[in-house]
Protein backbone atom coordinates (compact mmCIF):
# COMPACT_ATOMS: atom_id res chain seq x y z
CA UNK A 1 0.00 0.00 0.00
CA UNK A 2 1.53 3.25 -1.10
CA UNK A 3 -0.90 5.85 0.31
CA UNK A 4 -0.81 5.01 4.01
CA UNK A 5 -1.93 7.92 6.20
CA UNK A 6 -2.51 8.17 9.93
CA UNK A 7 -5.89 8.04 11.64
CA UNK A 8 -6.04 11.81 12.16
CA UNK A 9 -5.66 12.40 8.41
CA UNK A 10 -8.65 10.17 7.60
CA UNK A 11 -10.83 11.63 10.38
CA UNK A 12 -10.13 15.09 8.98
CA UNK A 13 -10.72 14.12 5.33
CA UNK A 14 -13.80 11.88 5.58
CA UNK A 15 -17.33 12.40 6.88
CA UNK A 16 -18.04 10.47 10.10
CA UNK A 17 -20.12 7.96 8.11
CA UNK A 18 -17.43 7.46 5.46
CA UNK A 19 -14.78 7.12 8.18
CA UNK A 20 -16.79 4.36 9.85
CA UNK A 21 -17.12 2.43 6.58
CA UNK A 22 -13.67 3.05 5.07
CA UNK A 23 -11.41 3.01 8.10
CA UNK A 24 -13.39 0.98 10.67
CA UNK A 25 -14.80 -1.61 8.25
CA UNK A 26 -18.41 -0.54 8.70
CA UNK A 27 -21.28 -1.27 6.32
CA UNK A 28 -24.04 0.91 4.92
CA UNK A 29 -27.61 -0.26 5.32
CA UNK A 30 -28.80 -1.98 2.11
CA UNK A 31 -30.47 0.17 -0.57
CA UNK A 32 -29.33 3.44 1.07
CA UNK A 33 -26.07 4.19 -0.78
CA UNK A 34 -26.03 6.84 -3.49
CA UNK A 35 -24.50 4.50 -6.09
CA UNK A 36 -26.80 1.52 -5.50
CA UNK A 37 -29.04 2.21 -8.52
CA UNK A 38 -26.77 4.65 -10.34
CA UNK A 39 -26.48 3.97 -14.07
CA UNK A 40 -24.05 6.75 -15.04
CA UNK A 41 -20.90 5.80 -16.90
CA UNK A 42 -17.43 6.34 -15.54
CA UNK A 43 -14.79 4.95 -13.25
CA UNK A 44 -15.36 4.34 -9.56
CA UNK A 45 -12.46 5.62 -7.49
CA UNK A 46 -11.50 5.00 -3.89
CA UNK A 47 -13.21 7.64 -1.72
CA UNK A 48 -10.03 7.95 0.33
CA UNK A 49 -7.13 8.09 -2.13
CA UNK A 50 -8.90 8.32 -5.54
CA UNK A 51 -7.24 5.19 -6.93
CA UNK A 52 -9.20 3.55 -9.79
CA UNK A 53 -11.17 0.55 -8.54
CA UNK A 54 -14.15 -0.37 -10.77
CA UNK A 55 -15.58 0.55 -14.16
CA UNK A 56 -19.28 1.27 -14.67
CA UNK A 57 -19.05 -1.24 -17.54
CA UNK A 58 -18.75 -4.03 -14.94
CA UNK A 59 -21.49 -2.70 -12.63
CA UNK A 60 -24.76 -4.62 -12.46
CA UNK A 61 -27.91 -4.83 -10.33
CA UNK A 62 -27.36 -7.78 -8.02
CA UNK A 63 -30.45 -7.03 -5.95
CA UNK A 64 -28.26 -7.08 -2.83
CA UNK A 65 -28.77 -3.42 -1.89
CA UNK A 66 -25.19 -2.33 -2.57
CA UNK A 67 -23.40 -1.31 -5.76
CA UNK A 68 -22.13 -4.53 -7.34
CA UNK A 69 -19.40 -5.15 -9.88
CA UNK A 70 -18.24 -8.40 -11.47
CA UNK A 71 -14.63 -7.26 -11.89
CA UNK A 72 -12.17 -4.76 -10.46
CA UNK A 73 -10.11 -2.46 -12.69
CA UNK A 74 -6.73 -4.02 -13.43
CA UNK A 75 -5.37 -7.00 -11.63
CA UNK A 76 -4.11 -5.25 -8.54
CA UNK A 77 -6.52 -2.39 -7.74
CA UNK A 78 -8.09 -4.27 -4.83
CA UNK A 79 -6.78 -6.69 -2.26
CA UNK A 80 -8.72 -9.40 -0.50
CA UNK A 81 -8.56 -10.69 3.05
CA UNK A 82 -10.57 -13.24 5.02
CA UNK A 83 -13.13 -11.56 7.28
CA UNK A 84 -14.33 -13.69 10.19
CA UNK A 85 -16.49 -11.01 11.82
CA UNK A 86 -20.18 -11.45 12.55
CA UNK A 87 -19.70 -15.19 13.06
CA UNK A 88 -19.23 -15.97 9.37
CA UNK A 89 -16.37 -16.26 6.91
CA UNK A 90 -16.42 -13.75 4.05
CA UNK A 91 -13.81 -12.19 1.79
CA UNK A 92 -13.23 -8.50 2.50
CA UNK A 93 -12.20 -6.22 -0.36
CA UNK A 94 -9.89 -3.24 0.23
CA UNK A 95 -8.21 -0.58 -1.90
CA UNK A 96 -4.70 -1.84 -2.63
CA UNK A 97 -3.35 1.71 -2.56
CA UNK A 98 -4.54 2.92 0.87
CA UNK A 99 -6.18 -0.08 2.53
CA UNK A 100 -9.65 1.45 2.65
CA UNK A 101 -12.46 -1.04 3.33
CA UNK A 102 -14.70 -1.28 0.26
CA UNK A 103 -16.99 -4.21 1.02
CA UNK A 104 -16.93 -7.94 0.28
CA UNK A 105 -16.64 -10.22 -2.74
CA UNK A 106 -18.75 -13.33 -3.30
CA UNK A 107 -18.53 -16.12 -5.92
CA UNK A 108 -22.15 -15.74 -7.05
CA UNK A 109 -21.87 -13.01 -9.70
CA UNK A 110 -22.46 -13.04 -13.45
CA UNK A 111 -20.07 -14.19 -16.13
CA UNK A 112 -17.44 -13.67 -17.33
CA UNK A 113 -15.94 -13.74 -13.81
CA UNK A 114 -18.69 -15.21 -11.64
CA UNK A 115 -17.77 -12.70 -8.92
CA UNK A 116 -19.90 -10.14 -7.07
CA UNK A 117 -17.95 -7.27 -5.56
CA UNK A 118 -20.51 -5.84 -3.12
CA UNK A 119 -19.26 -2.32 -2.36
CA UNK A 120 -20.34 0.45 0.02
CA UNK A 121 -21.24 3.71 -1.77
CA UNK A 122 -19.41 5.66 0.94
CA UNK A 123 -16.15 3.93 0.00
CA UNK A 124 -16.22 4.96 -3.69
CA UNK A 125 -16.52 8.08 -5.85
CA UNK A 126 -17.79 8.09 -9.44
CA UNK A 127 -15.53 9.92 -11.89
CA UNK A 128 -17.92 10.36 -14.79
CA UNK A 129 -16.86 9.86 -18.38
CA UNK A 130 -16.86 12.99 -20.54
CA UNK A 131 -19.35 12.97 -23.42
Amino acid sequence: MSDVKDDAHWRDKLSPEAYTVCREKGTERPFTGKYCGDKREGTYLCACCRAELFSSATKYDSGSGWPSFYQAVGGESVIEETDGSLGMSRTEVMCSNCGSHLGHVFPDGPQPTGMRYCVNSLSIHLDQDED
